[in-house]
């Protein structure tokens, strides 16, 4: 996999972290919840690490 299509899916994956915020706005997610939380935290672990990695 090169450089460029490894970006264009971190991208992607950027992308749909909010998508993951708005559904932490709904109120019959119970549970779930903490999923959501857990999803987020390790996409922003992902974008974190990616940046320190590639200098983006």
């Amino acid at each position: 996999m090169d450089a460029q299509t490894i970006r264009e899916r971190v991208a992607e994956i950027e992308s749909k972290r909010e998508s993951l915020v708005r559904l932490l706005d709904r109120t019959d997610l119970g549970t779930l919840r903490i999923d959501v939380n857990q999803a987020i935290e390790e996409i922003d672990d992902l974008l974190e690490e990616f940046k320190r990695t590639f200098g983006n």
